[in-house]
């Protein structure tokens, strides 16, 4: 199949790009690319670029598309809150549109990258995909207005499948070190120590990034309707934060890199959360087994180790590298010409 990646140059997608290309998929990537070409470098013999926002998408990017898998948006609640107005437009309305071109196009196959934080703030409880849900945040209301939009869109036409995604971790082209496991794996190398905030009591549901590529390709490969108007949570396991700062600490611990633990205050916002994968599971016999040790490690291997001080360079976290290239477009008039360039990935800081 021919395949439309949005979002396709960002932490998820050069991941699932790969993925796709692996399963002989053709990919068509629309990307913004914020992060510059780099991360699809080593793929992009084999794959189609757009540059182009996902908020103004030419119907001729869908020619000869057979599906869609949707990622593009702001990903997280500090670019959210940052610019809530971009957040609405990128997560919701653009996902609205897009559908409906899909639906015109007669493209049944259609995958949605929302997120399981929709489900904070319940209280106590495994959540399933029944669960009546009341999101708080620009970004989780924005993907929860997207799943809406996209049920109403959904018909004989439009069979769009939603994957609510854990919180990923793991190693991507395009790293992100502003996820949990990520973070606390940089903090330990920068800092030899992690906070936990309120003792690291809350809870998470994880999942490694390549599961996540690996769930919406089942999907996409799924027959086509079989799975539309259906909404799937993407989990490996549940986890406290203070177990996952334990399983950092211990495998630097193994590298000779000892790591402590302290108590530090509770953030303004406190997510913590629960969710099963049972239904993707029963529905697609896919169960995500990437664990958080084995990604951990598979990280240390793709970073320096040794010599950590990059890890702090503001293209490893989405609200840094926003902040760092507006400040370019006050600066410079050069703001556009950097993405078009596509080296918006080495700016100097």
């Amino acid at each position: 199949m021919k395949i439309l990646v949005t979002g396709g140059a960002g932490y998820i997608g050069a991941v699932l790009c790969d993925r796709f290309l692996e399963a002989g998929h053709e990919v068509r990537v629309l990307d913004r690319l914020y992060w510059g070409r780099k991360p699809l470098e080593a793929l992009a013999a084999r794959l189609e670029i757009v540059q182009a926002d996902v908020r103004a998408v030419d119907p001729d990017l869908l020619d000869g598309i057979e599906g869609v898998v949707h990622l593009a948006g702001l990903s997280n609640d500090p670019t959210a809150e940052y610019n809530p107005e971009a957040n609405w437009e990128m997560n919701t309305t653009a996902t609205a549109a897009l559908a409906a071109a899909c639906r015109k196009r007669g493209i049944r196959r259609f995958t949605f990258g929302s997120s399981a934080s929709i489900y904070d703030g319940l209280g106590d409880g495994l959540f399933d995909e029944t669960t009546k849900v009341a999101p708080r945040g620009a970004y989780s209301e924005s993907k929860f207005a997207a799943e809406q939009a996209l049920l109403e869109a959904a018909d004989g036409s439009f069979a769009p499948t939603i994957l609510r995604q854990g919180t990923v971790y793991g190693h991507s082209p395009r790293l992100r070190l502003d996820l949990v496991v990520n973070t606390f794996i940089k903090d330990a190398l920068l800092r030899g120590k992690l906070f936990l905030h309120g003792g690291g009591w809350m809870w998470r549901p994880l999942v490694d990034v390549g599961d996540v590529a690996l769930a919406h390709l089942r999907c996409i490969e799924a027959p086509a309707g079989s799975l539309g108007g259906e909404i799937f949570n993407v989990v490996h396991e549940n986890f406290q934060i203070r177990q996952l700062a334990m399983l950092v600490a211990g495998s630097l611990s193994l590298r000779g890199r000892p790591v402590t633990l302290e108590d530090a205050p509770l953030p303004a916002l406190n997510r913590n959360y629960r969710c099963t994968n049972r239904k993707l599971q029963d529905r697609t016999g896919f169960v995500p087994r990437v664990t958080v040790l084995e990604s951990i490690e598979g990280i240390l291997r793709h970073i320096p180790v040794e010599n950590p001080t990059e890890l702090a360079h503001p293209r490893y976290y989405n609200i840094a590298w926003m902040t760092l290239l507006e400040e370019v477009q006050r600066s410079q008039a050069g703001f556009d010409s950097i993405w078009s360039s596509g080296t918006a990935a080495d700016l100097p800081v």
